[in-house]
């Protein structure tokens, strides 16, 4: 009886997601499957034509596959040498790369257009120290600047600095509730500290691994703001595709709905085969 009273307060949380989350994606399968007015009816058109973006498919999973191995090689050492220091220096480390995330994504991503952008501050500094000069003299160019804003390393850029906090936290997470004496224990068997890293700690945080790459990987293959701000409009991906079918001049919901689809499902298959491949290595340790 109590449970029953307790999982009435289930239900405004149930009527949330009916409205929000479930029934959205509704619209989308149906739109998916219709023809544009006024033929309109079942059709499998708007999956065919998804032929012509190939190429926005392969720069979206290729850009977002770079900007997770990026963060994967520059979050795990940054969460190892974190869970190996004291508490006070995790607290002030964990705050100092919280702090960026209480500021809006969009006025984060806006900042580095400051930085990278032609007159910015990184080409302002490299004229002031007169390296554009120097490539002039040697190679007899007539450099005023590098192209930074626009390309497909500005894109990544803005990837890994805006999701890198989410590769480190899950890796930090997991080895800071590593068992101690399990390291102990390898020493003691006259393991070094590489062998203790490579068969006992590395393994053991695969599960952060994985957890990050999925926080990482996913906002990143279906981002639009950060390949539209710091890709100038050239660098389009998934999302912006997207987003152009239902709000730009080429409206077609139906073929942006077929396309959210295809990528909602990718998605869901990378998430499986990663949560697979993760609760693989934790039964592996376990045995």
């Amino acid at each position: 009886m109590k449970k029953n009273k307790l999982a009435l307060f289930s239900i405004p949380y149930v009527i949330w997601m009916a409205l929000f989350v479930v029934a959205p994606i509704i619209m989308v399968v149906i739109y998916a499957f219709t023809a544009a007015p006024p033929d309109g009816g079942f059709t499998l058109a708007n999956f065919s034509r998804m032929g012509d973006y190939a190429v926005v498919f392969a720069r979206s999973f290729q850009l977002a596959t770079i900007a997770t191995l990026i963060c994967v090689l520059i979050g795990y050492p940054v969460a190892y040498f974190m869970a190996k220091e004291g508490p006070g220096f995790q607290r002030t480390a964990m705050m100092i790369i919280m702090l960026p995330m209480w500021m809006n994504f969009l006025l984060r991503t806006y900042s580095w257009l400051a930085i990278l952008e032609k007159n910015g501050f990184l080409n302002q500094f490299f004229s002031a120290i007169g390296l554009f000069n120097l490539i002039n003299n040697i190679f007899g160019t007539d450099i005023t600047y590098f192209k930074m804003i626009g390309t497909s390393g500005a894109v990544v850029l803005g990837m890994v600095y805006n999701y890198l906090p989410f590769m480190i936290l899950p890796i930090y997470s997991v080895i800071i509730k590593l068992d101690h004496s399990l390291l102990e224990a390898a020493r003691d068997l006259g393991a070094s500290s590489t062998v203790v890293f490579r068969r006992v700690i590395f393994p053991l945080s695969l599960p952060g691994i994985l957890s990050g790459v999925t926080m990482v990987f996913v906002p990143s293959v279906s981002t639009f703001a950060i390949s539209r701000l710091m890709g100038g409009g050239t660098q389009m991906m998934l999302g912006d595709l997207i987003e152009l079918q239902f709000l730009g001049g080429a409206y077609n919901p139906y073929l942006g709905s077929a396309i959210a689809l295809v990528m909602m499902v990718i998605v869901i298959i990378c998430m499986y085969v990663m949560n697979r491949f993760g609760e693989g290595e934790e039964e592996a340790m376990l045995l």
